[in-house]
This record gives C-alpha cells, sequence and structure tokens, in this order.
C-alpha cells in the first residue's frame, strides 16, 4: 500500500503538521526526507530497512554524504539533502550560543558540544567561552588525538580564554568508543584545567563527555 493510501492520520508528514515532529518514529522522519520507497516498499519501510542495515540511526547519520550513497536507495540527491539537514540544525544551534539565549538551560551547552564532537573517530578537546552573563563567546576545538585520548594543555586553554576576556568557561571532549563515562584521566584534567582558570579569575562551569546517549556531566556528577 502506498502511503497516500493510508488513514490521513498515519501518514508522516500529516502526522507531523497535526502532532508535531517529535511524534514522528525515527523511521517517519528519514521518510520523509526520502520523498518515495524503493520498488516493492514505501517510504517507510524503505527508511526502516535503511536504519537497521546501518545499525542505527546514528550510525547513518554520522556518515558523511558519500558514505550514505553505499546504501541503497540513498542516491547522492538525497544523502546531500540528509547532510544538509544535519548541517542546518548544527548551525541554528550554534546561532542560538552565539545570542546567549539557549544556555538560560544549563544542558544546552551539552547538545552543543554532542552536536559538534559525537560520532567523531578521533577524541577532540573543546572550549566554550562565556561573559559574565554566561553568553557564548566563541567555541574552539583546541587538541585533537587518536582513538586513546587527546593531550592538554591548560596553558593554551588558559591563553584562549583570556584572549576571549571569558570570565567562565565550558569544557568538553568526545570518547570515540561510545562510553560517555569520565574515566580517570578525564577528572584529572579537570582539577587541572580548573586550577589553572581560577588563577587568572576565570571559572570553569563544566565538562561533558560525549559519548552515545546523552552528554555527561561531570559538574552533575560533582567532579567539576
Amino acid at each position: 500500500m502506498h502511503i497516500r493510501d493510508w488513514p490521513e492520520s498515519e501518514r508522516p508528514r500529516e502526522k507531523l503538521l497535526a502532532r508535531g515532529p517529535g511524534s514522528l518514529s525515527d523511521a517517519e522522519l528519514l521518510a520523509l526526507f526520502l520523498g518515495s520507497g524503493t520498488r516493492g516498499q514505501d517510504a517507510v519501510t524503505a527508511a526502516r530497512t535503511l536504519i537497521a542495515n546501518a545499525g542505527g540511526l546514528r550510525p547513518l547519520l554520522d556518515l558523511d554524504a558519500k558514505a550514505m550513497t553505499r546504501h541503497r536507495g540513498l542516491g547522492p540527491a538525497r544523502a546531500c539533502l540528509l547532510t544538509a539537514a544535519l548541517e542546518l540544525g548544527r548551525r541554528h544551534l550554534a546561532a542560538q550560543l552565539e545570542r546567549g539565549a539557549a544556555l538560560g538551560d544549563p544542558h544546552a551547552a551539552g547538545r552543543y558540544f554532542a552536536q559538534r564532537l559525537r560520532g567523531l573517530g578521533h577524541e577532540v578537546f573543546a572550549v566554550l567561552y562565556l561573559d559574565t552573563r554566561h553568553r557564548a563567546l566563541g567555541f574552539e576545538e583546541l587538541f585533537r588525538g587518536g582513538i586513546d585520548g587527546a593531550e592538554v594543555h591548560p596553558r593554551i586553554i588558559v591563553q584562549r580564554a583570556l584572549a576571549f576576556g571569558a570570565a567562565s568557561a565550558i569544557i568538553g571532549h568526545n570518547h570515540p568508543s561510545g562510553n560517555p563515562e569520565p574515566s580517570a584521566a578525564d577528572r584529572a584534567v579537570t582539577m587541572r584545567i580548573k586550577q589553572a582558570l581560577a588563577l587568572v579569575d576565570i571559572r570553569l562551569l563544566d565538562h561533558f563527555v560525549i559519548g552515545d546517549g546523552p552528554p555527561t556531566s561531570m559538574a552533575e556528577l560533582g567532579m567539576v
């Protein structure tokens, strides 16, 4: 049965308009980008097949456009549409941070770190610099490493924070393994950075660890 023959309340587009995007399943959301299915499959079934073959929605969307096209049903046009949509989402969140409004929510910065760092095959350590009203002044990826870790230099973080005129900072890094639990090394480097920033009256607000699932806030765990 073609989607246009489904009950109107169950069609992805009509369902989104009536109930909002949160009411749609992963496959239904993906089907809206596919637009149509493949031979013998409607768009939602084709989307379910794509997600299953990729090992999940996130592994599929972590692929670049060229890698996406290796999956049956995702040609260059659809792959470009999906990667462009993801980039729009990242830029929307970045624009919110630049305006400062998003940081009224203490987890907004964690979502931003996740958008920037999740899915990378190597470890990246980044810093978000904030003014006295917790508005974003800038974001930098300062250190990169192999899958075993990035070498972090607190002195450079202090120098960059001073250059931005920051009153506080939030740091974050990803775990390519997907495990979001802070390691002993994560705890140690957090304390070193906190102490180094405190010497110049800059407060470290949080350290987010990005893996699978929600970002882990080390401040919520009492580690900052």
